[in-house]
Protein backbone atom coordinates (compact mmCIF):
# COMPACT_ATOMS: atom_id res chain seq x y z
CA UNK A 1 0.00 0.00 0.00
CA UNK A 2 1.21 3.40 -1.25
CA UNK A 3 2.62 4.76 2.66
CA UNK A 4 1.01 8.35 1.66
CA UNK A 5 -2.44 6.41 1.12
CA UNK A 6 -5.44 8.39 2.84
CA UNK A 7 -7.76 5.96 1.94
CA UNK A 8 -10.16 4.60 4.60
CA UNK A 9 -9.26 2.01 6.60
CA UNK A 10 -10.80 0.06 9.81
CA UNK A 11 -8.42 0.16 12.83
CA UNK A 12 -7.48 -3.81 12.39
CA UNK A 13 -6.31 -2.94 8.90
CA UNK A 14 -4.38 0.00 9.98
CA UNK A 15 -2.40 -1.88 12.66
CA UNK A 16 -1.64 -4.70 9.91
CA UNK A 17 -0.24 -2.22 7.59
CA UNK A 18 1.39 -0.28 10.18
CA UNK A 19 3.38 -3.78 10.98
CA UNK A 20 4.40 -4.01 7.05
CA UNK A 21 5.41 -0.89 7.13
CA UNK A 22 7.49 -1.01 9.97
CA UNK A 23 9.36 -3.78 7.66
CA UNK A 24 7.84 -7.07 9.73
CA UNK A 25 8.19 -10.10 7.82
CA UNK A 26 6.92 -12.55 10.26
CA UNK A 27 4.76 -12.42 13.84
CA UNK A 28 3.53 -15.17 16.20
CA UNK A 29 0.48 -15.65 17.73
CA UNK A 30 -2.06 -17.06 19.21
CA UNK A 31 -5.36 -15.84 17.82
CA UNK A 32 -7.85 -14.38 20.28
CA UNK A 33 -11.52 -13.10 19.82
CA UNK A 34 -10.33 -9.55 21.11
CA UNK A 35 -8.35 -8.78 17.96
CA UNK A 36 -10.12 -10.67 14.94
CA UNK A 37 -10.01 -7.61 12.87
CA UNK A 38 -6.23 -7.21 13.33
CA UNK A 39 -6.16 -10.89 12.08
CA UNK A 40 -8.08 -10.05 8.98
CA UNK A 41 -6.13 -7.06 8.05
CA UNK A 42 -2.95 -9.33 8.27
CA UNK A 43 -4.98 -11.75 5.96
CA UNK A 44 -5.16 -8.67 3.22
CA UNK A 45 -1.12 -8.38 3.99
CA UNK A 46 -0.32 -12.27 3.67
CA UNK A 47 2.16 -11.46 0.85
CA UNK A 48 3.97 -8.99 2.56
CA UNK A 49 4.06 -10.46 6.22
CA UNK A 50 3.98 -14.43 7.64
CA UNK A 51 1.68 -15.25 10.11
CA UNK A 52 3.08 -18.65 12.29
CA UNK A 53 -0.10 -19.77 14.44
CA UNK A 54 1.45 -21.09 17.68
CA UNK A 55 -0.08 -23.47 20.52
CA UNK A 56 0.97 -20.87 23.80
CA UNK A 57 1.53 -17.43 24.44
CA UNK A 58 4.36 -17.83 26.15
CA UNK A 59 6.20 -19.55 23.24
CA UNK A 60 4.97 -17.37 20.44
CA UNK A 61 6.18 -14.56 22.77
CA UNK A 62 9.51 -16.94 22.83
CA UNK A 63 9.61 -17.71 19.15
CA UNK A 64 8.87 -13.50 18.41
CA UNK A 65 12.34 -12.47 21.05
CA UNK A 66 14.77 -15.39 19.08
CA UNK A 67 13.48 -13.09 16.18
CA UNK A 68 14.70 -10.43 17.39
CA UNK A 69 17.97 -11.47 19.04
CA UNK A 70 19.00 -12.95 15.49
CA UNK A 71 18.43 -10.06 12.73
CA UNK A 72 18.45 -7.02 15.48
CA UNK A 73 14.67 -6.12 14.14
CA UNK A 74 11.72 -6.12 16.95
CA UNK A 75 10.17 -9.56 17.36
CA UNK A 76 6.39 -9.07 17.07
CA UNK A 77 3.44 -11.54 19.07
CA UNK A 78 -0.01 -10.93 19.21
CA UNK A 79 -2.12 -12.58 21.71
CA UNK A 80 -5.37 -12.18 23.32
CA UNK A 81 -6.40 -10.40 26.30
CA UNK A 82 -6.26 -11.56 29.96
CA UNK A 83 -5.18 -15.23 29.87
CA UNK A 84 -3.25 -14.27 26.72
CA UNK A 85 -1.20 -11.77 27.83
CA UNK A 86 -0.76 -13.26 31.26
CA UNK A 87 0.83 -16.39 29.57
CA UNK A 88 2.78 -13.87 27.30
CA UNK A 89 4.47 -11.83 30.30
CA UNK A 90 7.50 -14.42 30.22
CA UNK A 91 8.51 -13.72 27.25
CA UNK A 92 8.60 -9.58 28.07
CA UNK A 93 10.54 -10.39 30.87
CA UNK A 94 13.09 -12.36 28.69
CA UNK A 95 13.18 -9.42 26.32
CA UNK A 96 13.73 -6.63 28.92
CA UNK A 97 16.45 -8.39 30.93
CA UNK A 98 18.18 -9.98 27.21
CA UNK A 99 17.78 -6.53 25.68
CA UNK A 100 15.71 -7.87 23.08
CA UNK A 101 13.87 -5.65 21.04
CA UNK A 102 10.03 -6.76 21.01
CA UNK A 103 6.37 -5.41 20.19
CA UNK A 104 4.08 -7.28 21.97
CA UNK A 105 0.19 -6.42 20.65
CA UNK A 106 -2.45 -7.47 23.07
CA UNK A 107 -6.21 -8.29 21.93
CA UNK A 108 -8.27 -6.15 24.74
CA UNK A 109 -11.57 -5.47 26.08
CA UNK A 110 -14.31 -2.19 24.39
CA UNK A 111 -13.16 0.48 26.07
CA UNK A 112 -16.03 2.03 26.80
CA UNK A 113 -15.86 -1.46 29.28
CA UNK A 114 -13.27 0.11 31.10
CA UNK A 115 -12.74 -0.30 34.88
CA UNK A 116 -15.94 -2.96 35.46
CA UNK A 117 -13.94 -5.72 35.62
CA UNK A 118 -15.03 -6.66 32.58
CA UNK A 119 -14.66 -10.44 30.66
CA UNK A 120 -10.52 -11.27 31.30
CA UNK A 121 -9.66 -7.04 31.59
CA UNK A 122 -6.41 -5.98 32.65
CA UNK A 123 -4.70 -2.69 32.78
CA UNK A 124 -1.99 -3.78 31.02
CA UNK A 125 -0.04 -0.28 31.75
CA UNK A 126 0.18 -1.52 35.49
CA UNK A 127 0.70 -5.36 34.54
CA UNK A 128 3.42 -4.74 32.44
CA UNK A 129 4.89 -1.69 33.22
CA UNK A 130 8.70 -2.86 35.66
CA UNK A 131 9.23 -5.20 32.61
CA UNK A 132 8.44 -3.48 29.34
CA UNK A 133 10.57 -0.49 28.18
CA UNK A 134 6.85 1.39 27.18
CA UNK A 135 3.17 0.16 27.88
CA UNK A 136 0.02 2.19 25.64
CA UNK A 137 -2.91 1.23 24.55
CA UNK A 138 -4.92 2.33 21.19
CA UNK A 139 -8.05 3.38 21.57
CA UNK A 140 -8.59 5.64 18.75
CA UNK A 141 -8.21 4.53 15.27
CA UNK A 142 -6.48 7.64 13.82
CA UNK A 143 -3.58 7.08 16.41
CA UNK A 144 -2.65 4.13 15.38
CA UNK A 145 0.63 4.88 12.68
CA UNK A 146 1.71 7.47 15.12
CA UNK A 147 1.45 5.04 18.02
CA UNK A 148 2.61 2.06 16.25
CA UNK A 149 5.96 3.83 14.48
CA UNK A 150 6.96 5.20 18.17
CA UNK A 151 6.63 1.28 19.71
CA UNK A 152 9.17 0.64 17.24
CA UNK A 153 11.06 3.35 17.80
CA UNK A 154 11.18 2.83 21.78
CA UNK A 155 12.24 -1.02 20.93
CA UNK A 156 15.03 -0.40 19.44
CA UNK A 157 16.68 2.78 20.47
CA UNK A 158 19.24 3.27 23.54
CA UNK A 159 19.21 -0.18 25.50
CA UNK A 160 16.45 -2.36 22.98
CA UNK A 161 13.91 -4.08 24.81
CA UNK A 162 9.90 -4.31 24.84
CA UNK A 163 7.42 -2.73 23.76
CA UNK A 164 3.83 -3.71 24.57
CA UNK A 165 0.94 -2.59 22.80
CA UNK A 166 -2.76 -2.91 23.88
CA UNK A 167 -5.43 -2.52 21.13
CA UNK A 168 -9.04 -2.33 22.52
CA UNK A 169 -11.63 -4.35 20.71
CA UNK A 170 -13.98 -1.90 18.96
CA UNK A 171 -11.03 1.00 18.10
CA UNK A 172 -10.23 -2.00 15.82
CA UNK A 173 -13.88 -1.63 13.69
CA UNK A 174 -13.39 1.98 13.34
CA UNK A 175 -12.91 3.35 10.03
CA UNK A 176 -10.48 6.32 9.27
CA UNK A 177 -8.56 7.79 6.68
CA UNK A 178 -4.62 8.04 7.64
CA UNK A 179 -1.63 7.49 6.11
CA UNK A 180 1.25 5.04 7.09
CA UNK A 181 4.12 5.83 8.96
CA UNK A 182 7.32 4.19 7.81
CA UNK A 183 10.57 3.64 10.13
CA UNK A 184 12.05 6.87 11.09
CA UNK A 185 15.87 7.41 9.63
CA UNK A 186 18.04 7.71 12.51
CA UNK A 187 21.91 8.10 12.57
CA UNK A 188 23.54 5.78 15.36
CA UNK A 189 25.13 6.98 18.18
CA UNK A 190 28.60 7.58 17.80
CA UNK A 191 31.02 7.33 20.71
CA UNK A 192 33.27 11.18 20.91
CA UNK A 193 36.54 11.03 19.47
CA UNK A 194 37.86 12.04 22.64
CA UNK A 195 36.62 9.61 24.42
CA UNK A 196 38.07 7.01 22.27
CA UNK A 197 41.71 8.65 22.53
CA UNK A 198 41.01 8.71 26.67
CA UNK A 199 40.11 4.70 26.13
CA UNK A 200 43.15 4.19 23.58
CA UNK A 201 45.39 6.04 26.35
CA UNK A 202 43.80 3.86 29.28
CA UNK A 203 44.57 0.89 27.51
CA UNK A 204 48.00 1.94 26.84
CA UNK A 205 48.66 2.08 30.30
CA UNK A 206 47.08 -1.24 31.35
CA UNK A 207 48.81 -4.19 31.97
CA UNK A 208 46.30 -6.88 32.67
CA UNK A 209 43.20 -5.75 30.45
CA UNK A 210 39.85 -7.82 29.97
CA UNK A 211 37.33 -7.50 27.31
CA UNK A 212 33.79 -8.46 28.26
CA UNK A 213 31.51 -8.36 25.15
CA UNK A 214 27.70 -8.53 26.08
CA UNK A 215 24.35 -7.28 24.68
CA UNK A 216 22.41 -7.38 21.79
CA UNK A 217 21.39 -6.55 18.04
CA UNK A 218 25.45 -6.60 16.97
CA UNK A 219 25.80 -6.95 13.17
CA UNK A 220 28.20 -9.56 11.99
CA UNK A 221 30.02 -6.81 11.00
CA UNK A 222 30.41 -5.22 14.24
CA UNK A 223 31.51 -8.29 15.71
CA UNK A 224 34.29 -8.64 12.97
CA UNK A 225 35.38 -5.34 13.71
CA UNK A 226 35.92 -5.88 17.67
CA UNK A 227 37.56 -9.18 16.92
CA UNK A 228 40.07 -7.83 14.68
CA UNK A 229 40.79 -4.88 17.22
CA UNK A 230 40.98 -7.57 20.14
CA UNK A 231 43.35 -9.54 17.86
CA UNK A 232 45.29 -7.05 16.53
CA UNK A 233 46.15 -5.96 20.50
CA UNK A 234 45.96 -9.48 21.90
CA UNK A 235 43.33 -8.40 24.43
CA UNK A 236 41.98 -11.29 26.24
CA UNK A 237 38.20 -11.61 25.51
CA UNK A 238 35.35 -13.08 27.57
CA UNK A 239 31.84 -13.41 26.45
CA UNK A 240 28.88 -12.54 28.82
CA UNK A 241 25.90 -14.88 30.09
CA UNK A 242 24.64 -16.42 26.97
CA UNK A 243 26.66 -14.02 24.36
CA UNK A 244 28.65 -16.99 23.27
CA UNK A 245 28.35 -15.61 19.36
CA UNK A 246 29.90 -11.93 20.50
CA UNK A 247 32.96 -13.55 19.95
CA UNK A 248 34.83 -16.60 17.78
CA UNK A 249 35.25 -18.97 21.35
CA UNK A 250 38.16 -20.76 18.83
CA UNK A 251 40.69 -17.92 18.99
CA UNK A 252 44.09 -18.17 21.19
CA UNK A 253 42.89 -14.84 22.74
CA UNK A 254 39.69 -16.25 23.68
CA UNK A 255 38.87 -16.06 27.77
CA UNK A 256 35.68 -18.19 28.28
CA UNK A 257 32.20 -16.84 29.64
CA UNK A 258 31.38 -14.47 32.48
CA UNK A 259 27.89 -15.71 33.82
CA UNK A 260 26.55 -18.83 35.59
CA UNK A 261 28.94 -21.19 36.34
CA UNK A 262 31.83 -19.49 35.24
CA UNK A 263 34.94 -21.25 35.24
CA UNK A 264 36.85 -20.01 38.20
CA UNK A 265 39.89 -19.18 36.45
CA UNK A 266 38.37 -16.65 34.68
CA UNK A 267 36.55 -15.57 38.09
CA UNK A 268 40.25 -14.77 39.23
CA UNK A 269 41.78 -13.59 36.57
CA UNK A 270 38.84 -11.03 36.07
CA UNK A 271 39.61 -9.57 39.55
CA UNK A 272 43.18 -9.40 38.70
CA UNK A 273 42.53 -7.50 35.60
CA UNK A 274 43.74 -3.56 35.98
CA UNK A 275 41.13 -2.70 33.03
CA UNK A 276 38.02 -3.50 32.22
CA UNK A 277 36.62 -2.96 28.80
CA UNK A 278 32.91 -3.83 29.01
CA UNK A 279 31.36 -3.50 24.89
CA UNK A 280 27.56 -3.76 25.14
CA UNK A 281 27.03 -5.45 28.63
CA UNK A 282 25.08 -3.86 31.35
CA UNK A 283 27.73 -5.77 34.06
CA UNK A 284 24.58 -6.94 35.58
CA UNK A 285 24.67 -9.91 38.25
CA UNK A 286 25.33 -12.69 36.15
CA UNK A 287 28.27 -11.20 34.65
CA UNK A 288 29.79 -9.38 37.51
CA UNK A 289 29.28 -12.83 39.73
CA UNK A 290 26.76 -11.42 41.73
CA UNK A 291 28.22 -8.08 41.91
CA UNK A 292 31.89 -9.27 43.52
CA UNK A 293 33.93 -8.99 40.44
CA UNK A 294 34.55 -5.51 39.88
CA UNK A 295 35.61 -2.29 42.24
CA UNK A 296 32.30 -0.93 42.67
CA UNK A 297 33.96 2.19 42.21
CA UNK A 298 35.74 1.74 38.74
CA UNK A 299 38.10 4.62 38.94
CA UNK A 300 40.93 2.56 39.81
CA UNK A 301 43.02 3.24 43.27
CA UNK A 302 46.22 5.71 42.82
CA UNK A 303 48.44 2.64 43.06
CA UNK A 304 46.82 1.07 39.52
CA UNK A 305 43.80 -0.26 40.82
CA UNK A 306 41.00 -1.60 38.34
CA UNK A 307 39.67 0.49 36.10
CA UNK A 308 36.53 0.29 33.94
CA UNK A 309 35.41 1.63 31.00
CA UNK A 310 31.71 1.18 29.67
CA UNK A 311 30.45 1.29 26.42
CA UNK A 312 26.80 1.41 26.00
CA UNK A 313 24.06 2.47 23.53
CA UNK A 314 21.84 4.18 27.00
CA UNK A 315 24.13 6.17 29.09
CA UNK A 316 21.24 5.79 32.46
CA UNK A 317 22.79 2.37 32.71
CA UNK A 318 26.82 3.30 32.62
CA UNK A 319 27.25 3.77 36.69
CA UNK A 320 24.29 1.96 37.07
CA UNK A 321 26.10 0.48 39.55
CA UNK A 322 29.20 0.31 38.29
CA UNK A 323 31.12 3.51 38.31
CA UNK A 324 33.18 3.87 35.40
CA UNK A 325 36.64 5.43 34.83
CA UNK A 326 35.36 6.05 31.47
CA UNK A 327 31.76 5.46 30.25
CA UNK A 328 30.84 5.67 26.61
CA UNK A 329 27.57 6.33 24.96
CA UNK A 330 27.49 4.89 21.99
CA UNK A 331 25.08 2.58 19.97
CA UNK A 332 27.28 -1.23 19.61
CA UNK A 333 27.69 -1.01 15.61
CA UNK A 334 29.03 2.37 15.71
CA UNK A 335 31.10 1.97 18.46
CA UNK A 336 32.52 -1.15 16.29
CA UNK A 337 32.94 1.00 13.26
CA UNK A 338 35.16 3.37 15.38
CA UNK A 339 37.31 1.01 16.61
CA UNK A 340 37.73 0.04 13.04
CA UNK A 341 38.91 3.33 12.28
CA UNK A 342 41.76 3.61 14.88
CA UNK A 343 45.13 3.49 13.91
CA UNK A 344 46.77 0.16 13.48
CA UNK A 345 48.91 -1.45 16.89
CA UNK A 346 52.17 -1.20 16.71
CA UNK A 347 54.58 -4.16 17.92
CA UNK A 348 53.58 -6.49 20.31
CA UNK A 349 51.32 -6.36 23.63
CA UNK A 350 53.11 -6.09 26.22
CA UNK A 351 50.35 -8.16 27.99
CA UNK A 352 50.34 -11.09 25.88
CA UNK A 353 51.86 -13.02 28.26
CA UNK A 354 48.76 -12.26 30.65
CA UNK A 355 46.67 -12.56 27.65
CA UNK A 356 48.58 -16.12 27.37
CA UNK A 357 47.50 -17.27 30.79
CA UNK A 358 44.05 -15.92 30.30
CA UNK A 359 43.41 -18.51 27.43
CA UNK A 360 45.38 -21.05 28.91
CA UNK A 361 42.59 -21.47 31.75
CA UNK A 362 40.10 -21.17 28.84
CA UNK A 363 41.72 -24.32 27.08
CA UNK A 364 42.05 -26.17 30.26
CA UNK A 365 38.61 -25.24 31.64
CA UNK A 366 37.54 -26.76 28.02
CA UNK A 367 39.03 -29.84 28.55
CA UNK A 368 36.79 -33.19 28.47
CA UNK A 369 37.48 -34.90 31.93
CA UNK A 370 36.35 -38.76 32.28
CA UNK A 371 32.89 -38.95 33.83
CA UNK A 372 31.30 -42.25 35.52
CA UNK A 373 28.98 -44.39 32.74
CA UNK A 374 28.48 -45.10 29.75
CA UNK A 375 28.10 -41.31 28.14
CA UNK A 376 30.74 -38.53 28.41
CA UNK A 377 28.81 -35.60 27.42
CA UNK A 378 31.78 -33.66 27.08
CA UNK A 379 33.37 -35.46 24.52
CA UNK A 380 30.41 -36.08 23.23
CA UNK A 381 29.29 -32.62 22.80
CA UNK A 382 32.96 -31.73 21.05
CA UNK A 383 32.32 -34.58 18.63
CA UNK A 384 29.21 -33.10 17.75
CA UNK A 385 30.83 -29.63 17.03
CA UNK A 386 33.70 -30.66 14.32
CA UNK A 387 30.51 -31.78 12.63
CA UNK A 388 28.16 -28.95 12.34
CA UNK A 389 27.72 -26.03 9.16
CA UNK A 390 29.64 -22.84 9.91
CA UNK A 391 26.79 -20.94 10.03
CA UNK A 392 24.70 -23.33 13.05
CA UNK A 393 22.22 -21.63 15.20
CA UNK A 394 22.04 -23.07 18.75
CA UNK A 395 19.03 -21.77 21.28
CA UNK A 396 19.81 -22.69 24.92
CA UNK A 397 17.07 -23.48 27.66
CA UNK A 398 17.94 -22.24 31.15
CA UNK A 399 19.74 -25.01 33.60
CA UNK A 400 22.23 -27.50 34.56
CA UNK A 401 22.65 -29.06 31.52
CA UNK A 402 23.05 -25.56 29.86
CA UNK A 403 26.87 -25.27 31.49
CA UNK A 404 28.36 -28.44 29.31
CA UNK A 405 27.83 -26.46 26.04
CA UNK A 406 29.37 -23.54 27.53
CA UNK A 407 32.45 -25.37 29.00
CA UNK A 408 33.55 -27.78 26.51
CA UNK A 409 31.80 -26.40 23.03
CA UNK A 410 33.26 -23.30 21.04
CA UNK A 411 30.84 -20.97 19.06
CA UNK A 412 32.57 -19.74 15.80
CA UNK A 413 32.40 -16.61 14.34
CA UNK A 414 29.50 -17.39 11.48
CA UNK A 415 27.14 -19.17 14.21
CA UNK A 416 24.56 -17.76 16.58
CA UNK A 417 24.41 -19.05 20.09
CA UNK A 418 20.72 -17.17 21.99
CA UNK A 419 19.34 -17.94 25.27
CA UNK A 420 17.29 -16.31 27.91
CA UNK A 421 19.54 -14.47 30.31
CA UNK A 422 17.37 -14.19 32.58
CA UNK A 423 17.01 -17.73 33.36
CA UNK A 424 13.80 -18.42 32.14
CA UNK A 425 12.88 -22.67 31.30
CA UNK A 426 11.04 -23.33 28.60
CA UNK A 427 12.52 -20.78 25.97
CA UNK A 428 14.91 -23.02 24.01
CA UNK A 429 12.50 -25.29 21.82
CA UNK A 430 10.10 -22.21 20.52
CA UNK A 431 13.18 -20.21 19.98
CA UNK A 432 14.41 -22.90 17.86
CA UNK A 433 11.57 -23.13 16.02
CA UNK A 434 11.20 -19.42 15.55
CA UNK A 435 15.09 -19.36 14.64
CA UNK A 436 14.43 -22.13 11.89
CA UNK A 437 11.14 -19.94 11.03
CA UNK A 438 13.32 -16.73 10.29
CA UNK A 439 16.79 -18.60 8.62
CA UNK A 440 15.26 -21.94 7.02
CA UNK A 441 18.28 -22.66 5.29
CA UNK A 442 20.60 -22.62 8.61
CA UNK A 443 20.92 -25.69 11.03
CA UNK A 444 18.76 -24.92 14.48
CA UNK A 445 19.66 -27.13 17.10
CA UNK A 446 17.76 -26.47 20.15
CA UNK A 447 19.43 -27.44 23.67
CA UNK A 448 17.08 -28.00 26.69
CA UNK A 449 17.16 -30.04 29.96
CA UNK A 450 14.00 -32.57 30.18
CA UNK A 451 12.03 -29.94 32.76
CA UNK A 452 12.12 -26.74 30.19
CA UNK A 453 11.11 -29.42 27.43
CA UNK A 454 7.70 -30.00 28.95
CA UNK A 455 7.10 -26.26 29.31
CA UNK A 456 6.82 -25.64 26.31
CA UNK A 457 7.48 -28.55 24.03
CA UNK A 458 4.36 -28.75 22.49
CA UNK A 459 5.49 -25.72 20.48
CA UNK A 460 6.99 -28.54 18.55
CA UNK A 461 3.18 -28.65 16.20
CA UNK A 462 4.38 -25.49 15.28
CA UNK A 463 7.28 -26.25 13.51
CA UNK A 464 5.13 -28.90 12.07
CA UNK A 465 2.59 -26.59 10.67
CA UNK A 466 5.50 -23.68 9.79
CA UNK A 467 7.01 -26.36 7.21
CA UNK A 468 10.37 -25.92 9.11
CA UNK A 469 12.81 -28.87 10.86
CA UNK A 470 14.85 -27.59 13.71
CA UNK A 471 16.40 -30.52 16.16
CA UNK A 472 15.72 -30.41 19.77
CA UNK A 473 18.89 -31.81 21.90
CA UNK A 474 16.75 -33.51 25.27
CA UNK A 475 19.07 -33.90 27.99
CA UNK A 476 17.39 -36.04 30.21
CA UNK A 477 17.75 -36.62 34.07
CA UNK A 478 14.89 -36.90 35.29
CA UNK A 479 15.06 -33.86 37.77
CA UNK A 480 15.66 -30.29 37.89
CA UNK A 481 18.82 -30.40 37.94
CA UNK A 482 19.53 -27.06 38.63
CA UNK A 483 17.05 -26.78 42.16
CA UNK A 484 18.35 -30.11 42.35
CA UNK A 485 22.06 -28.91 42.81
CA UNK A 486 21.07 -26.10 45.64
CA UNK A 487 19.01 -28.72 47.07
CA UNK A 488 21.69 -31.09 47.95
CA UNK A 489 23.80 -28.19 48.80
CA UNK A 490 21.42 -26.85 51.95
CA UNK A 491 19.32 -30.03 52.36
CA UNK A 492 21.58 -32.79 51.78
CA UNK A 493 19.78 -36.43 50.79
CA UNK A 494 16.16 -34.45 51.15
CA UNK A 495 14.70 -34.43 47.65
CA UNK A 496 11.71 -32.63 47.87
CA UNK A 497 9.75 -31.24 44.62
CA UNK A 498 12.71 -31.95 42.20
CA UNK A 499 11.95 -35.42 40.87
CA UNK A 500 10.46 -35.74 37.43
CA UNK A 501 8.61 -38.45 35.27
CA UNK A 502 9.12 -38.07 31.73
CA UNK A 503 7.52 -39.55 28.39
CA UNK A 504 9.99 -41.21 25.78
CA UNK A 505 11.14 -38.50 24.15
CA UNK A 506 11.75 -39.88 20.62
CA UNK A 507 8.03 -41.68 20.51
CA UNK A 508 6.59 -38.44 21.83
CA UNK A 509 8.28 -36.43 18.44
CA UNK A 510 7.52 -39.67 16.44
CA UNK A 511 3.77 -39.25 17.52
CA UNK A 512 3.78 -35.84 15.52
CA UNK A 513 5.10 -37.63 12.32
CA UNK A 514 9.27 -36.65 13.32
CA UNK A 515 12.25 -37.68 13.65
CA UNK A 516 13.30 -39.49 17.02
CA UNK A 517 16.41 -40.29 18.95
CA UNK A 518 18.09 -41.80 21.92
CA UNK A 519 21.32 -41.57 23.27
CA UNK A 520 22.87 -43.57 25.83
CA UNK A 521 26.49 -44.05 25.30
CA UNK A 522 29.84 -42.73 23.83
CA UNK A 523 29.85 -42.74 19.69
CA UNK A 524 25.90 -41.86 19.93
CA UNK A 525 25.23 -38.30 19.20
CA UNK A 526 26.98 -37.69 16.23
CA UNK A 527 25.34 -40.59 14.27
CA UNK A 528 21.49 -39.56 15.62
CA UNK A 529 22.24 -35.78 14.24
CA UNK A 530 23.07 -36.58 11.42
CA UNK A 531 20.20 -38.97 11.43
CA UNK A 532 18.11 -36.07 12.02
CA UNK A 533 19.34 -33.84 9.92
CA UNK A 534 18.85 -36.37 7.27
CA UNK A 535 15.22 -37.00 7.80
CA UNK A 536 14.51 -33.42 6.86
CA UNK A 537 11.59 -33.65 9.71
CA UNK A 538 11.54 -31.98 13.07
CA UNK A 539 13.56 -33.92 15.53
CA UNK A 540 14.41 -34.58 19.06
CA UNK A 541 17.58 -36.37 20.10
CA UNK A 542 16.67 -37.50 24.07
CA UNK A 543 20.13 -37.51 25.69
CA UNK A 544 19.32 -39.86 28.87
CA UNK A 545 22.57 -38.14 31.05
CA UNK A 546 23.70 -39.84 34.18
CA UNK A 547 21.60 -38.38 37.07
CA UNK A 548 24.20 -38.31 39.55
CA UNK A 549 26.30 -36.39 37.50
CA UNK A 550 24.43 -33.46 38.31
CA UNK A 551 26.73 -30.16 37.27
CA UNK A 552 29.44 -30.95 34.83
CA UNK A 553 32.19 -30.18 38.34
CA UNK A 554 29.96 -32.50 41.04
CA UNK A 555 27.87 -35.79 41.56
CA UNK A 556 25.26 -35.59 44.29
CA UNK A 557 28.06 -37.77 45.95
CA UNK A 558 29.82 -34.67 46.05
CA UNK A 559 27.85 -31.80 46.94
CA UNK A 560 26.19 -34.17 49.91
CA UNK A 561 29.97 -34.13 51.18
CA UNK A 562 30.38 -30.94 51.08
CA UNK A 563 27.19 -29.60 52.79
CA UNK A 564 28.41 -32.51 55.90
CA UNK A 565 29.22 -35.48 55.02
CA UNK A 566 25.61 -36.33 53.77
CA UNK A 567 23.56 -35.72 57.09
CA UNK A 568 19.95 -35.04 57.19
CA UNK A 569 18.90 -32.03 58.31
Amino acid sequence: MDGMSTATRTGGQLLADALVAQGVTHAFCVPGESYLDLLDGLYANQDKLELVTCRFEAGAVNMAEAHGKLTGRPGVALVTRGPGACHAAIGVHIAMQDSTPLVLIVGQIPFSETDRESFQEVDYRRMFGSVAKWVTQIDDAARIPELMAHAFDVATSGRPGPVVVAISEEMQKARVAVPDIGPAEVAPASPAPAAMERMLAMLDAAERPLVVLGGSRWTQEARRQVREFCVARDLPVAVGFRRQSLYDCTLPNFAGDLGVGADAALVAKAKQADLILAIGTRIGEPVSQGYTLFDMAGQGAANGGQKIVHVYPEQAEIGRVYRPALGITAEINAFAEALARLPAAKGGARWSAWTKEVHAARVKQAEAPDYAGPLNLARELQALEKVLPKDTIFTCDAGNFATWPNRFMHVTAEQEFIGPTNGAMGYAVPAAIGAKITYPDRTVIGLVGDGGALMTGQEIATAFQAGVAPVVMVFNNGMYGTIRMYQERAYPGRVSGTRLTNPDFAKFIESFGGHGEVVEKDGELVPAFQRAVASGKPAIIEVRVNPEQVTHRATIADLRAQAGGGKKH
